[in-house]
Order: C-alpha cells, then structure tokens, then sequence
C-alpha cells in the first residue's frame, strides 16, 4: 500500500508585480469599462504602458509526505514557504505543475485563517468542523476537549472580531489540531502566542503525527523544528535545496545563512541592536591564540573576542558581556567582566577595546552566535544579539577517534573517569578511562 499522503510534482507558482491577476467581471463592469475606453485612450497618448514584472514564488518543486510525518519547512523570508502552503490549501491555484492530497486537511498559516468575524468561538468551532465534513456529533465529542486546551471558556460566546491575536490562535489552533484531520498545515502563527502555549501546541503536533496523522511544519524556530520534525525541506528563491533529515537540514540552513559572515563585525549599523540602545559598542573581532582573526575554531582551541566601545560621555563603572548562543538560539554560557577579581575599567573610561580570551572552549561542532553588552553603573547602555558567529569544527579532543556530536549535546567534558570494578571467574579487575 502507498503510505504518500501528499506527493507534489514541478510545482511552481508565478506572480505579477504591480499588476492585478485578471478575475471574472460581471456584465456591468463590462459594459462600465467600455464606456471609458475612449476617455482612457486620449489620456494615455503619448504614454507607454509600464512594463508587468514577474516572480516565481515556486519554480519545480517536487517532494513526497508520507502518512503520520512530521515535516518541517525552512528557509528565509520569502523563499515561498508560505506559497507551497497555501496552495496545498488550496488558497491560491499553482501556475504549474500538480499536486496529489490523500484526506482531509485542517490549515492554520495565519490569525483567523477560517474564522468568520461576525461568529462567536462557539459557532467558529461547528463551522470549522462543518467544513473539515465532520458530523455534529463528531465534533460535540471534541467541543469540550477544544475548549480546554485553547483556555478561552470565558470569551466562548462573544464574537471571534473582539478576540486578541493571541486568543485567535489558541482557538484556531485547537480547532485545527482536535478535529482529526489527516494533514495538519502549520504556518509561523504559534509565533502570536505565549510560551507556555507554544509549548503545548508543539506537544499536540507530536501527539497528533504519533496517531498517524501527517503534519507540515514552517517556522523559523530551528530548535523546535529539530525536536519536532523526522525530516525537513529547505527551500530558498521558490527552489528546492535539499530534502532530508531534520538536524542536517537545519545545519545546512545556518550554514548559508552564515557565508557571508566575517570574524570582524562593525557594529555601528548593526541590525542586532534593540531600537532603544544608543550606539555604544562599534566592532567586534575573534582571533585565536596566533592572533589570526579568523571565525573558525577547532573544539577545545582558545578563542579571543575583541569588543571596541565608543562612548556619548566617560563612564563611572563599566561592564562589559558576552553570551554564547547555539545555532538555535538557546544561550550556552556567558562571560561577564564582572566575573573577574581582578580586572577594571580605568577610571573615567569613554572609549577602547577589551579582549576576552576563553581558554579551551568546551563546544561540540556547530556555528554559535555571541551577544555583545555593555552597561555603566547597573545600567545597560548597548546590547546586539547575534554581534558574530563563530563556527567549531570538529577535533579528536579525547584522542579516542570519537568525537562529540550534536546527540551529546552543546558543551563536551573535559575531565571525566569511567571505572569498572568486576568479579570475573574469581579474579577482581579495575579498569579506568580518563576523558
């Protein structure tokens, strides 16, 4: 039996810029436009018509889902991410090539997808089962089960048009994911709400592709892509870049995403800075123990991090930081100048360059981007997350031949011992390993 629930073939999709797509017109439209053609030529003598411009959000997409996946979408902003959604959901119509769906297909690629305005969260939920083709009786067993995971018993009765961004989608969401559809689409709308619900919706889009239903994942949220999908697609410019297991895929992204980053950043323009920071920090640099400024590292190498600061006016006592983030934004470790006894700034210090050199880094392979700070007195004047990346490749740090990996998670030990003590056939032996 096929297990593909989904298979697409060269699909592309072509949009007009600065033109409208042509649309059925009534009679009356017609006839209005024949009436101001002559009008309508006069004032265009002498003109050209502008030249239409075209996209393709899709060109040649073709990839197979199979029953009770989990498949994660990456890629930029405007790779066509959303496009490919939208036409599986039959929103938009393709320019070319085909698609084949097998069952029902619940969407949710943006607030209120769905949701009439005018209706109450009561009636959205029978309309949404309604159009999904559930008896009421199907969805009266789920309404309950809805209505307490998407925590808005209170406001069940008033219409959907007085509910906030983040109450539209707890209950689309819920509606989405409860009524047994066999794709679930999920576009980046679970970036509308709270934490703790982004947590549970992840762990329902687990429970609902271990009860063999198929799920389709965009997000720009790399570790939940890793913990939640088997597979993944990048797709970048509407083309197909590569299709495979979830943690390569996401590498692969970053790694692209990174080509273009140096091991000396200005920061003056830096778009990592909050819009409330005054420009205070304006370059930042790594090197290694040589001294080369260079951005890659091999695992257990010490690296140097040069931050230049520039200040409006000469600081009482300042601080500097830098945090450690992990290719999927989860902060590793971080330095602070305060952690040192014995270093200070110099008395009435307005501008220089402070060099922090962290001694065998302990980071598995991957690419990490560091957070530059700075604050005077308890106050923070500069932050820029994301100010570089710096890249660790792998190394035999044990001189075992193994060497750590992303299974073993961000930092590897450096010390450890593993001892055996054994009865074997009488005789008592010890065996030691030291990391």
């Amino acid at each position: 039996m096929d297990d593909v629930v989904i298979r697409v073939e060269n699909l592309s999709k072509r949009y007009r810029i600065g033109a409208r797509e042509k649309a059925d017109r009534t009679f009356r439209e017609v006839l209005m436009d024949m009436a101001a053609a002559p009008f309508r030529r006069v004032r265009n003598i002498g003109t050209s018509a502008p030249p239409e411009e075209t996209i393709w959000a899709l060109k040649d997409v073709s990839l197979e889902v199979k029953r009770g996946e989990v498949l994660g979408i990456i890629g930029r902003n405007g790779a066509g991410k959303s496009t490919l959604l939208k036409i599986l959901s039959r929103i938009t119509e393709p320019t070319e090539g085909r698609v084949e769906m097998r069952g029902r297909v619940a969407s949710l690629l943006e607030v209120g997808t769905g949701f009439h305005e005018e209706l109450t969260g009561r009636e959205n939920i029978y309309l949404n089962g309604a159009v999904l083709g559930m008896k009421k009786a199907e969805i009266d067993r789920k309404f309950d089960e809805i209505v307490a995971f998407a925590e808005i018993e209170k406001f069940l009765d008033t219409p959907v048009k007085r509910y906030s961004s983040g109450m539209y989608v707890r209950l689309a969401f819920a509606v989405a994911a409860h009524l047994e559809p066999e794709i679930l689409l999920v576009d980046e709308v679970l970036a509308v709400g709270d934490a703790g619900f982004q947590k549970k919706c992840l762990g329902k889009m687990g429970d609902v592709a271990r009860g063999g239903r198929t799920v389709l994942f965009v997000s720009h949220n790399m570790a939940a892509v890793v913990n939640l999908c088997q597979r993944a697609v990048l797709i970048d410019a509407g083309r197909l870049v590569g299709v495979g297991e979830a943690d390569r895929l996401v590498q692969t992204y970053l790694r692209r995403g990174s080509e273009d980053s140096a091991a000396e950043v200005d920061l003056t323009r830096h778009p990592g800075r909050p819009v409330w920071a005054t420009p205070v920090l304006t370059r930042v640099s790594l090197s290694g123990a040589d001294g080369e400024t260079r951005k890659s590292f091999r695992m257990g190498e010490s690296i140097t991090i040069s931050v230049s600061f520039n200040a409006p006016s000469p600081l009482a006592s300042p601080k500097i930081g830098l945090g450690f983030n992990s290719s999927y934004g989860q902060r590793v470790f971080s330095v602070l100048s305060s952690f040192c006894r014995d270093f200070s700034f110099p008395s009435g210090t307005k501008q220089g360059t402070i060099h922090c050199t962290i001694h065998d880094v302990a980071l598995c392979p991957g690419l990490y981007s560091i957070k530059a700070a700075i604050g005077d007195s308890g106050a923070d004047l500069d932050a820029i997350e994301g100010a570089i990346e710096v890249e660790v490749v792998p190394d035999d740090v044990y001189g075992s031949g193994r060497i750590p990996g992303a299974a073993q998670g961000l930092i590897y030990a450096k010390n450890f011992v593993f001892k055996f003590d054994g009865n074997e056939r009488g005789r008592r032996g010890d065996q030691t390993f030291a990391g």
